[in-house]
């Protein structure tokens, strides 16, 4: 089975959301229909990266990797977004 991180951009406010799931395409779609409590006020998301993984591990590692403040700085850069 795959594993995959994905990253959500919300368009009310900028913000990132990083998570981790074996059905990524479900999920985003679990946020954008308000089902996520910590993301229901922040929709609509946008997927906008997502990274494949061989293990659920792996996933969850490179998902707290990623959610840590300096990480979430760079993604703001890589993707020229400006929190609002």
């Amino acid at each position: 089975m795959k594993y995959y991180v994905y990253i959500l951009e919300s368009l009310k406010n900028g913000d990132f959301y990083v998570g981790s799931t074996s059905d990524y395409k479900k999920r985003a779609d679990r946020h954008n229909a308000g089902l996520v409590k910590s993301t229901k006020g922040y929709k609509p998301w946008k997927l906008i990266e997502v990274r494949e993984f061989t293990s659920r591990r792996e996933a969850i590692l490179q998902e707290r990797f990623l959610k840590n403040h300096q990480q979430k700085e760079i993604l703001k850069n890589k993707y020229g977004v400006v929190a609002k």
